[in-house]
């Protein structure tokens, strides 16, 4: 499908539909539809953070913020790693995503380190439903404690469903699982019936032990 084709209206009706776009490259204008037979979520309630993390976290090792660096945090996802060289994230779908943040339905989560973004993620929200993106990091567990803190701010928001797209070894220490597809749409239409549901109802800067309070007691 072609740059021209593309609005943040009709991702937004994809997603509630239960498909995602991706590219091939980069710098490929074009853009296809993804629904696999087997999708990967996160549930919230099994959220599963290993003890070095928590101290990690604990320790506000990162400055952690929401929203402040959309842009930033898309463009450095895109970015090639030495385990990552190519990367699904065309300019066309930095742009439109950018536009979803400014609608207010594309949001991110930050790590700075004396200033400096060093990990962070983003994603779509849709009533009760999150859509994990991309995430990454350039300082060890930065992506991963901003991992926490969306799941803190997605409890703490009334969200119902954490959808991370596929499953993979590295998110499968988080809890992550595949079920069906027919599952997924049954969970994903629950989670767009709920309307309460509020990325922003946690300030923007939470403390790393209040994140962590915020996962275990709110079910």
């Amino acid at each position: 499908m072609t740059t021209q084709e593309i609005t943040p209206e009709l991702i937004l009706n994809a997603y509630a539909s239960g498909i995602f776009p991706m590219a091939d490259s980069r710098t490929d204008n074009d853009m296809f539809w993804v629904d696999p037979p087997e999708r990967g979520i996160l549930p919230l309630d099994s959220f599963h953070v290993s003890r070095s993390l928590k101290k990690a976290v604990r320790h506000d090792i990162f400055d952690v913020t929401a929203n402040k660096a959309f842009q930033q945090v898309v463009e450095s996802c895109a970015q090639s790693y030495k385990d990552r060289e190519q990367t699904w994230i065309s300019k066309t779908i930095e742009e439109l995503y950018c536009e979803l943040h400014r609608y207010g339905f594309a949001h991110s989560i930050e790590c700075w380190l004396n200033g400096k973004l060093v990990g962070g993620l983003y994603g779509v929200s849709l009533q009760g439903a999150f859509f994990g993106e991309s995430m990454f990091h350039i300082e060890p567990n930065a992506s991963k404690v901003a991992l926490v803190h969306l799941v803190a701010r997605l409890k703490f928001g009334g969200f119902e469903l954490l959808d991370t797209q596929f499953g993979t070894e590295h998110l499968a220490q988080f809890g992550v699982i595949e079920i069906p597809r027919k599952e997924y749409r049954t969970r994903l239409d629950k989670a767009l019936a709920n309307s309460d549901a509020s990325f922003s109802t946690l300030q923007p800067d939470v403390a790393g032990e209040r994140a962590l309070q915020l996962i275990t007691q709110i079910s």
